[in-house]
């Protein structure tokens, strides 16, 4: 039962960075301190979605097919996520 949850749990996150596109067509999303927030919204959850799968494969022995392909796509996200943080840094308080 819990490797179904932390697999399902990992699967839904790997949709969740896709929803910015939506979010981002409305005018007011694209306006400074809204857009800010977002981005950082969507940074932390690509950032707590990685390291939940990354905590559920290796503590909690979750190791099914779908959870590897889950893990490698969060890694990916939380690499990203990680350059995203410090462009908005750089950008921030240079």
């Amino acid at each position: 039962m819990k490797e179904k949850l932390f697999t399902a749990i990992s699967t839904v996150l790997l949709i969740f960075p896709f929803t910015i596109f939506p979010v981002r067509s409305n005018p007011w999303a694209l306006e400074s301190p809204a857009a800010e927030t977002i981005i950082l919204i969507y940074i932390a959850v690509m950032l707590l979605g990685g390291i939940f799968t990354i905590i559920a494969y290796n503590r909690g022995k979750v190791k099914n097919n779908l959870m590897k392909i889950c893990l490698v796509v969060h890694s990916i996200y939380v690499a990203g996520g990680m350059v995203l943080l410090g462009m908005m840094g750089v950008t921030k308080f240079s």
